[in-house]
């Protein structure tokens, strides 16, 4: 996906939240200090095949055996300490920073890809972290129109980024271990991001004509008149 596409959906979602769009420019310009080419054949190994997009809700570790099962694990945030302490190789992190930084660096001291997210919430974090990181293992992203070597595939929160770079770069089957939209350990912030990644994956999964086990029994929600439904931004070819 292209920004360009994806304009109208960012800008619904910032409008949603009271985000300004400035601050998340300034993200991605201090982003760009840091950021350095990241060459997306590193991924080609997703092409064609099924890659895990592990949440880290507390069912994960109940969720395991998806995880071990798929051909690539790519960890959002947090998730990527429960599987590395369970034994299960992470391919990829996706992680906005906020709250396990020191593991990204860890992996991509280990040649592990990370993705890391730039937004107007946190430019401290990206700065005191993207220098910490190992270049050639980082692949950094934006949430406004990408600039230099710092991208934009689609997507809001850390787990719904993932699905949309596994879909860019030609994931054949998606799967989503440790993903619960109705975790009850979370505040009110949460529970409207999880609600937009579920809106998101119902947009991703008709671009695909998929269907995604994780959104079984709550399409109906998301399609209804009485909220903005992903799905009327339209559906075609993915790739």
């Amino acid at each position: 996906m292209n920004f360009e596409e994806f304009e109208p959906v960012y800008e619904t979602i910032i409008a949603d939240f009271g985000f300004g769009r400035a601050a998340d420019e300034r993200a991605r310009d201090v982003a760009v200090e840091f950021a350095t080419p990241f060459v997306l054949d590193r991924f080609a190994d997703w092409q064609g095949v099924t890659v895990a997009i592990t949440g880290a809700a507390p069912t994960l570790p109940d969720e395991l055996g998806l995880a071990r099962s798929a051909d690539v694990v790519v960890a959002a945030s947090t998730a990527a300490d429960v599987l590395i302490d369970a034994g299960v190789d992470v391919d990829c992190m996706v992680t906005d920073l906020d709250k396990n930084p020191e593991t990204g660096a860890e992996l991509t001291a280990q040649g592990v890809p990370v993705v890391a997210h730039a937004h107007g919430d946190n430019i401290p974090t990206v700065r005191e972290w993207l220098p910490e990181y190992d270049a050639t293992s980082t692949l950094v992203t934006t949430q406004v129109a990408p600039r230099g070597p710092v991208r934009n595939f689609g997507g809001f929160t850390d787990g719904d980024r993932a699905a949309f770079l596994a879909d860019h770069v030609g994931a054949e089957r998606l799967v989503f271990p440790g993903w619960s939209f109705d975790d009850p350990t979370v505040d009110a912030m949460k529970v409207k991001k999880l609600r937009w990644a579920a809106r998101l994956l119902r947009w991703l999964e008709r671009r695909r004509g998929d269907r995604f086990d994780v959104l079984d029994g709550r399409r109906d929600g998301l399609d209804d008149g009485s909220e903005v439904a992903v799905g009327r931004w339209g559906a075609g070819s993915s790739r």
